[in-house]
């Protein structure tokens, strides 16, 4: 069956003809779209993979069925010991800490936050605890992480993080942004009736029930507020009951009643026995008293770990600084750690007394690395990485998740009114405007230069408007669908074909409007076959140039980025588009840029459509009496429309291969956590000497007590792990 697939392929590919380059390209987009349609099922983030199992652990039923688990949470209690993040400076060979030697706990039903002034490392203390701190060579990242006792990788428990924007598809309304997750990431609902009643849970939970029918909104269109955005954000990530959930500054832009209500869900959400970390900047007092714990960080050093409330307050009056009454004691603790710029003395003063307190509280923690035996049995194992294996489990079958996607597609597209009515204002106006300029044009000898000019412009103007649209959209749609993918929720093919399905019929409404109204305007070929042909001519030019804005909004990190470097690569196609330069006088070192420009193919196919079969005035022996020495003179002699179509197809199909290949290595990449340089020192004397291990454990592989010094139990004990998201 392969070699006879293999076979086939060979004859598609020869079969589409053209010179060598056309059927490398088309060679390269077939394999590529086999692998698209043949992939396996979504699988886990790299750092996922080669994990552990440790033996005898159970699965967690929702893993097995693809299904939640009905308002079970598996409490996981997290300790983080002298996380270090250390940036370096190529060009200066400096090196900054983002972090030195931070520790602290989160614990299930407790909501923690991690506080501090700007720049103090907060985002960056929970991207590492969630495991989402972007990789970079120039970052080197230290420290123990333990899961309920145990070190560990971040995936053996399921975990949700909120990030700080809203990540959201701006025309979908909030029921149906819910219930197609649900059906992307539970397909073990499988009843319409089941995932109804699961989503209106959700909705009731996070008090989203007012807003279910409204759509999310963005810039251009409103939708519900900021609040709603955020609790939406958390309920998509709710779905799949994780066990600890992150939240990246969530009252960010929020008014105070609204940061108060996002604050209480998390509250409520702890209570329910998640371990709920957030970051927050300085909440007003009835937020602050919402906190179990704090963590206080001022440029990246510890401050303060441990209960919140009246405790930190407590701590401080003991080195002379009291809080006044009456005052937020958010605003009290971040005044306390925050460095005052106003002058050179009140510079030294703040820089002196927030070291005295990084150093009292250094002081309580125990100067012991803590370390625990599963630990040292680990690193004993060649330096493999602790963790649990994790199995790629399919989230439904590859046709599935392309209908559910391509429904959502639809949706997102066909309901986005303004932008939809730009683009048709914009290309009746265009038209109109062309039109006017180029009025009943005759057969005069003159004539013939202003054809082209025409025919030339609409191919411009059809391919600019196509990927200034697709630039301005897709590198915010490529956040949102990063976020999923890393998720598994669904594979990258299934994506693009159906957003490829899902924008034929808008994208091929605008070129037909423009079409419509320029033709009979300019005068141009007057037959209705011909009419036709502009006009499919102009709607694939479309489409490629669509395919082109997704492979630069793939390959660019921003939608600034995106919108410079895409008009200057249509800049380059539009010189060589047939019209300013003869094909036959380009340079030998750029001659293939003709044959990959789509500009100069369908710029070719509306000459080849316009001037066939027609005759000019001419007076003069040495005057063009037909549209075929018209065509002569420009190099488009002998072609026919056909070619043009099946040139532009390819490119088309070129450059969504590209988008896939961009998108599959441009997967987010997070930086992995080393073990602290003395734990590193600790393996290497053991494996020098093995014999140790039968020796009495030394001082340094005891656990220490906790910040307080007291004797206080793990309230999870030896829970064991379960379930591999």
């Amino acid at each position: 069956m392969v070699a006879f697939g293999g076979k086939k392929l060979r004859q598609m590919v020869s079969g589409l003809g053209g010179n060598s380059l056309g059927q490398v390209l088309a060679a390269v987009a077939v394999t590529v779209l086999v692998r698209l349609f043949s992939g396996p099922g979504p699988v886990l983030p790299p750092e996922a993979e080669n994990e552990d199992h440790g033996d005898g652990e159970e699965k967690d039923d929702a893993d097995e069925s693809g299904g939640p688990v009905s308002g079970k949470v598996f409490p996981v209690s997290i300790r983080w010991r002298n996380i270090s993040c250390s940036l370096s400076d190529k060009s200066s060979k400096s090196v900054r800490f983002l972090l030195q030697n931070v520790g602290g706990e989160a614990k299930p039903g407790r909501l923690l936050a991690i506080m501090g002034p700007s720049g103090s490392g907060k985002t960056t203390l929970l991207n590492v605890l969630a495991g989402q701190l972007a990789a970079s060579p120039r970052l080197h990242l230290s420290g123990l992480l333990e899961f309920n006792g145990k070190p560990s990788s971040k995936r053996s428990y399921k975990f949700a993080y909120v990030r700080q924007e809203d990540l959201l598809f701006s025309q979908l309304t909030v029921r149906e942004t819910l219930s197609l997750a649900t059906e992307l990431q539970l397909p073990g609902i499988s009843s319409v009736e089941e995932r109804d009643e699961y989503v209106k849970n959700l909705l009731f939970k996070l008090g989203l029930v007012s807003c279910a029918d409204t759509i999310v909104g963005d810039a251009k269109v409103r939708g519900i507020s900021g609040g709603e955005k955020k609790r939406l954000s958390l309920a998509c990530e709710l779905l799949a009951s994780p066990s600890v959930i992150f939240a990246d500054e969530p009252t960010t832009g929020l008014d105070a009643f609204q940061a108060e209500k996002v604050v209480e869900t998390l509250q409520q959400l702890a209570q329910e026995g998640h371990t709920v970390i957030c970051s927050i900047h300085q909440p007003r007092g009835s937020v602050y008293n919402k906190f179990d714990d704090i963590v206080l960080l001022t440029e990246g050093s510890l401050v303060y770990s441990g209960p919140a409330r009246d405790e930190p307050l407590a701590y401080f009056s003991k080195f002379g600084y009291h809080c006044p009454a009456h005052i937020n004691p958010a605003e009290f603790l971040a005044d306390l750690i925050s460095i005052d710029y106003s002058s050179a003395e009140s510079v030294y003063s703040s820089q002196k007394r927030i070291d005295s307190l990084v150093e009292s509280f250094s002081e309580r923690l125990s100067p012991i690395l803590y370390a625990t035996p599963t630990t040292k049995e680990v690193l004993h194992k060649n330096g493999k990485k602790v963790g649990m294996r994790t199995v790629a489990k399919k989230k439904g079958g590859w046709w599935k998740q392309f209908w559910l996607l391509l429904r959502r597609a639809w949706m997102q597209a066909s309901r986005d009114g303004p932008t939809n009515k730009v683009r048709a204002r914009m290309s009746i106006a265009s038209a109109v405007i062309f039109g006017s300029v180029f009025w009943r044009m005759g057969r005069s000898q003159t004539s013939i230069q202003d054809r082209m000019g025409l025919l030339q412009v609409a191919a411009i103007n059809t391919a600019m408007a196509a990927l200034t649209k697709t630039v301005g959209v897709f590198p915010k749609e490529r956040a949102i669908v990063d976020k999923e993918r890393a998720k598994g929720s669904y594979l990258l093919g299934p994506y693009l074909f159906s957003k490829l399905l899902a924008e034929i019929p808008i994208g091929a409404a605008f070129p037909l409007m423009f079409g419509a109204v320029l033709y009979p305007m300019a005068r141009l070929h007057p037959t209705l076959l011909r009419f036709g042909k502009f006009c499919g001519i102009v709607t694939v030019e479309s489409f490629a140039a669509s395919a082109m804005g997704l492979t630069v909004g793939a390959m660019v990190p921003t939608t600034e980025a995106a919108m410079a470097v895409g008009p200057s690569l249509m800049t380059v196609f539009i010189v060589f588009g047939g019209y300013y330069v003869n094909p036959e006088n380009t340079p030998i070192v750029f001659r293939w840029i003709p044959r990959v420009s789509l500009i100069r193919w369908a710029f070719q196919g509306l000459c080849i459509n316009e001037f066939s079969g027609l005759e000019f005035e001419h007076q003069n022996p040495f005057d063009v009496q037909t549209g075929e020495q018209a065509l002569e003179r420009i190099s488009f002699g002998g072609s026919k429309i056909r070619d043009t179509v099946v040139a532009q197809s390819k490119i088309m199909l070129f450059w969504y291969c590209t988008t896939y290949l961009l998108l599959e290595k441009n997967k987010p990449k997070y930086q992995q956590l080393e073990p602290p340089p003395v734990l590193k020192l600790h393996s290497k004397l053991e494996e020098i000497n093995p014999e140790q291990d039968n020796q009495p454990q030394p001082l340094e592989d005891q656990p220490v007590n906790e910040v307080d010094g007291s004797n206080q139990s793990d309230p999870v004990g030896s829970f064991i792990l379960e379930g591999a998201e």
